[in-house]
Parts: C-alpha cells; sequence; structure tokens
C-alpha cells in the first residue's frame, strides 16, 4: 500500500511538472516581449514612501512621450539607454525640491519579478528587463509597472491597444485570462524550485 500511494504522488508531481513546463516556456517568451520600471524607495517611512511616488509621477511623466515612439521592446530599451542620464536627472531633481539630498541611481537591469497583478493585466514571474531607480539607501518597499507595452500609464483603452500590438494571441490570452492564475503560482513554485540546482 506504501509503495502504491508514493508511485500515486510522484505520478501526481510528474503530471504536474509536464503540465506546467509548456506554459511555463509561454511565460518566458512573454517577458521577452515587455519592459519594466522599478523603483526602490530609500526606507519604508512615510516620508521616503511619499517620496518614491513623486519620484514615479516624474518619471512616468517625462517617459511617457519617449514611449509613445517605440515599437518595439528592443526600441524602449534603446531609448530608455540614450536617456537613462536624463531619467536620472529627473529623478534626482524631484528629490531635491522635496527637501532631501539622497543619491538616485537608475540602471537597466534583467531582474526577477513575481507575479504581478495589474487591474485587468496578469504578468507571470519570471526574469524581465528594466528600468530600475534606487533612491538613497534603496531599503524601502518598492514599485513597479509596465513601461512598454506601456499598461501602467495608458488609459484602458490605449493599454489594451498597446497590448494587443505587443503580445501575440496566446501571450494576450495569458495576461488578460484570469484563469491562469492558480497555474502562475505553480510556475512561481517551478521557478523557485529549479534554482535550488
Amino acid at each position: 500500500m506504501k509503495l502504491f500511494i508514493k508511485s500515486a504522488c510522484i505520478a501526481f508531481v510528474l503530471t504536474v511538472i509536464y503540465s506546467v513546463i509548456p506554459f511555463e516556456a509561454q511565460c518566458s517568451e512573454l517577458s521577452k516581449d515587455v519592459f519594466r520600471l522599478h523603483i526602490l524607495a530609500n526606507s519604508d517611512s512615510k516620508a521616503d514612501q511619499s517620496l518614491k511616488i513623486k519620484v514615479r509621477d516624474k518619471v512616468l511623466e517625462f517617459t511617457e512621450d519617449l514611449f509613445n515612439s517605440a515599437s518595439s521592446k528592443e526600441e524602449a530599451e534603446s531609448i530608455i539607454s540614450d536617456n537613462l542620464q536624463s531619467i536620472s536627472n529627473v529623478a534626482y531633481q524631484t528629490v531635491i525640491d522635496n527637501g532631501y539630498d539622497y543619491k538616485v541611481t537608475a540602471q537597466i537591469t534583467n531582474m526577477y519579478f513575481s507575479t504581478r497583478y495589474y487591474e485587468e493585466y496578469t504578468l507571470p514571474s519570471g526574469m524581465y528587463d528594466a528600468l530600475r531607480i534606487t533612491i538613497g539607501e534603496g531599503e524601502g518597499h518598492n514599485w513597479w509597472c509596465v513601461m512598454y507595452p506601456s499598461i501602467c500609464i495608458s488609459s484602458a483603452q490605449d493599454k489594451d491597444s498597446k497590448a494587443k500590438e505587443v503580445f501575440d494571441e496566446n501571450e494576450y490570452d495569458i495576461v488578460r485570462n484570469e484563469q491562469y492564475q492558480y497555474k502562475f503560482k505553480i510556475v512561481e513554485m517551478f521557478e523557485k524550485f529549479c534554482t535550488l540546482f
């Protein structure tokens, strides 16, 4: 009987793994079409968290026009790269204008994001290219969104049309369909399990 239970458990685990691998591959492909924004606050104090939001607003305001001309993720990343110092200056000036003297760094990085829910969109966990802005020590709670396609700053109608332009039909279904939420959790657990080896 114990052998049967062990065999059944192993069979179940293998079934889950084999059903997750194709979905995980689709999620990985999706991450290649997305460029994200990640802002780290100096600390978790109320003042530093408020400052983070002010920096976010100014950076998004500055980059909105830049991203309107981007027709691909690569082009969006190139635009950010070309304007990285200007973006850093905007963030730093916002810090100074609000009475702080924190240093500000801006960099393009490839980093892990857990599954994130943005109103009507869900982006699966995985490695994404991102613009990361660190305010001061960068030890506070962070803020994130999707810069390309622009689904964190556009109107609802614009978000949808931009998402449809960037994602293929399968990817669009993944980010819009709530039925995948349990699969996102399984993919996230699977990715964490894989990092152990």
